[in-house]
């Protein structure tokens, strides 16, 4: 259970990048006034957490109806995530965590972010449901370690709400250098825990069978 809750708080933490989003939000949000960024912020984060939360219970049956099979997922997700991860690793924005600079535009004219940018793709992008609906899978219907990735999702939904109302200091805290840095250390470890996917995922293809 602790090897459950450590993988999926290290995925979900590298897949929506609390630091991240809570630099980003302090960008856009420098106009408005306190009660409105931590309006967002909570409305964001719900938004954010319930499409997670759908994809989490949910996403492999959508998947099955198209006729993907969980090695199939394994592997895609894996993928993924290893795009992700070499891009954490050398520091570069990727679209599967966080905005392209056409979003950034089309955020900066609108006045609630909430939805978007916030909700979706910075909290629950690509990445994040992608590892939503793998880790959930890879448990394999075991009710307690679903709990266990549900509640690592959510907790670090809940920290990304608390990173961005304090997002100025978090700024000022970590910096850019050390934004990159931590951001390296979980590529790493989600670069690794990526190829483990893949090789699950075409062991049990039955293509090397």
């Amino acid at each position: 259970m602790t090897e459950t809750a450590f993988v999926a708080l290290t995925t979900f933490f590298a897949t929506v990048g609390p630091p991240d989003v809570a630099a980003l939000f302090a960008a856009l949000t420098h106009d408005n006034t306190a009660a409105e960024r931590r309006a967002m912020a909570l409305k964001g984060s719900l938004i954010g957490a319930g499409i997670l939360l759908f994809f989490a219970l949910f996403g492999e049956v959508v998947l099955a109806n198209f006729g993907i099979s969980l090695p199939a997922l394994r592997t895609a997700g894996g993928i993924l995530l290893l795009l992700i991860a070499i891009d954490m690793v050398f520091a570069r924005p990727s679209g599967g965590t966080t905005t392209t600079s056409e979003e950034n535009k089309e955020a900066e004219g609108k006045k609630d972010l909430s939805v978007f940018p916030l909700a979706t793709p910075l909290i629950a992008g690509p990445g994040a449901i992608g590892a939503a609906v793998l880790l959930v899978a890879d448990a394999d219907g075991d009710p307690t370690q679903i709990s266990i990735v549900i509640g690592a999702m959510l907790a670090i939904v809940l920290l990304t709400f608390l990173l961005m109302l304090v997002a100025t200091q978090v700024q000022r805290l970590l910096g850019v250098t050390g934004l990159h840095v931590l951001s390296r250390v979980i590529g790493v470890l989600l670069a690794a825990l990526a190829v483990q996917f893949i090789f699950d995922g075409v062991a049990n293809s039955g293509l090397l069978s």
